[in-house]
């Protein structure tokens, strides 16, 4: 029984190839999942197909952009992609990043080509149990990962797990880059998911600090990208002090497609509690 929520979208014979625009951030080389790109295709000048391609979740390809495009046969295509300006908070050197830009490039498309391409079946003992296939290893593009828990800024309090997805936590001192002050602290929460650590963009998520049954702090943790952090949930608090009890609630799970493999994860996601 499927989940509330969640549909099937078959690959139509039409469907010529799944086409998948790629923009970073130069410096950092993070991947924004909220740029929202806009995909035109032509060819000799007239229209072929245009469409905004779905923000996506891959176990091979992580997160990415993609849909699938219709073509008119083997031959030359132009491909223009606009991006949107970002929805998503942006802090240190990432501050300034507006979008709003466009880049165009042209392919040769040989249906002979995409049949060559070779692919693996999982087998039928391992269908259906916990795991993940690797990432691919493209040179040119950088990944959507997120850090190693060692890997993360400030002081990593514990990790804790729901709906297939892991989430890391941690506490950075100084929470003036995050719109606080000096003197106050940034709790953050890093989710990923379980095998590759690709980020969990796109969700709503909300955070309750108690101590000694009083609340602290209790509101949204909002998402937020940063240069150290990348893609990450947080709110400024004015203190973390140890054995403090701080629930994570998910309000709404990821709001992405998934390829074979996460069809059913990190859908129902429970309420996680840990002690800081």
């Amino acid at each position: 029984m499927k989940p509330d929520g969640i549909s099937k979208v078959d690959i139509q014979s039409e469907d010529s190839l799944h086409l998948m625009p790629v923009v970073w951030e130069t410096e950092t080389e993070i991947i924004p999942p909220d740029i929202n790109p806009q995909v035109y295709i032509t060819q000799n000048g007239n229209s072929v197909d245009q469409f905004a391609p779905w923000p996506m979740l891959s176990q091979p390809m992580g997160f990415h952009f993609g849909d699938n495009a219709q073509l008119n046969g083997d031959g030359s295509y132009t491909v223009k992609v606009r991006v949107g300006g970002p929805s998503t908070r942006r802090v240190g050197s990432l501050s300034g990043n507006e979008g709003n830009v466009s880049f165009a490039f042209e392919f040769e498309f040989r249906k002979s080509t995409l049949e060559e391409i070779s692919y693996t079946d999982i087998p039928a003992d391992k269908e259906g149990t916990r795991g993940a296939v690797d990432l691919m290893n493209v040179e040119t593009l950088p990944s959507s990962q997120v850090p190693k828990p060692d890997a993360l800024p400030g002081d990593v309090r514990g990790t804790a797990t729901s709906g297939d997805a892991k989430f890391v936590v941690t506490v950075l001192e100084d929470a003036s880059r995050f719109g606080g002050d000096r003197n106050q602290q940034y709790l953050a929460v890093s989710p990923r998911t379980p095998y590759n650590r690709t980020m969990l963009p796109m969700m709503s998520v909300s955070g309750t600090l108690t101590r000694d049954g009083s609340t602290v702090f209790d509101g949204i943790l909002q998402s937020t990208i940063d240069p150290k952090l990348r893609y990450h949930y947080g709110a400024v608090v004015s203190d973390v002090q140890s054995g403090d009890e701080f629930t994570i609630t998910i309000d709404s799970p990821p709001q992405t497609s998934r390829h074979e493999g996460y069809e059913t994860a990190f859908v129902d996601m429970k309420p996680m509690t840990l002690t800081l």
